[in-house]
């Protein structure tokens, strides 16, 4: 009885820390859309390959609303747990 108290309380606290990280993504996400909405219409944006140093010229407009899927999808992840 006393382990499945336990691990339940883990479970919880794992599930915690999940929605706590989650959140600090969605605001730093958020912070993302709003600066890119923010920018004149001809500032230049790059975007980062992933797991490189590289950087390439990306069209705002398409970088912005990649942003914006990718904070609803998250919004969504955070509603569903």
């Amino acid at each position: 009885m006393d382990s499945e108290k336990m691990q339940k309380q883990e479970e919880g606290v794992n599930r915690r820390e999940q929605r706590e990280e989650l959140n600090k993504k969605i605001k730093e996400q958020k912070v993302v859309v709003d600066e890119l909405s923010n920018l004149r219409k001809n500032r230049k944006v790059f975007v980062q390959q992933r797991n490189s140093n590289i950087f390439f010229l990306a069209d705002r407009g398409q970088t912005l609303s990649s942003c914006k899927k990718d904070l609803d999808n998250m919004k969504r992840e955070l509603q569903d747990m």
